[in-house]
């Protein structure tokens, strides 16, 4: 497995850890539909939540959080739409994105309701 790809998925379990510790349910962890995936799908207080995982090692090109482009904000809602017909769920959906930079220290920054499907 390619460097970057490790760390990515050490970023994801950091992720999933600290989502768990502030009392979300994980529901999924690399969901695919297609060609798109959706990091971690989680709920809390009855909604649905989306999560984006960017990992870096350093931030020296652009933060974790400046990598969810608007093509890939885009791609994680279709394939959120197609989780939601899949499993059936009725119930609202937010989408997240977690930082994870991992220099000598994990640091983790949780950016709440960070994109709106209607605004892309």
């Amino acid at each position: 497995m390619a460097e970057h790809n490790v760390l990515g998925k050490k970023g994801e379990e950091a992720a999933k850890i600290f989502l768990i510790e502030n009392g979300y349910k994980i529901r999924e962890l690399n969901w695919r539909y297609k060609k798109k995936e959706i990091d971690i799908i989680a709920e809390k207080n009855n909604l649905l939540v989306v999560i984006e995982v960017k990992t870096r090692s350093n931030d020296y090109f652009e933060s974790p959080k400046e990598a969810v482009t608007r093509k890939k904000q885009k791609l994680i809602v279709n394939a959120a739409e197609a989780y939601i017909i899949e499993k059936n769920i009725n119930l609202e959906v937010r989408f997240d994105i977690i930082s994870v930079m991992m220099q000598d220290n994990t640091r983790i920054e949780h950016i709440v309701d960070a994109f709106q499907p209607s605004l892309l």
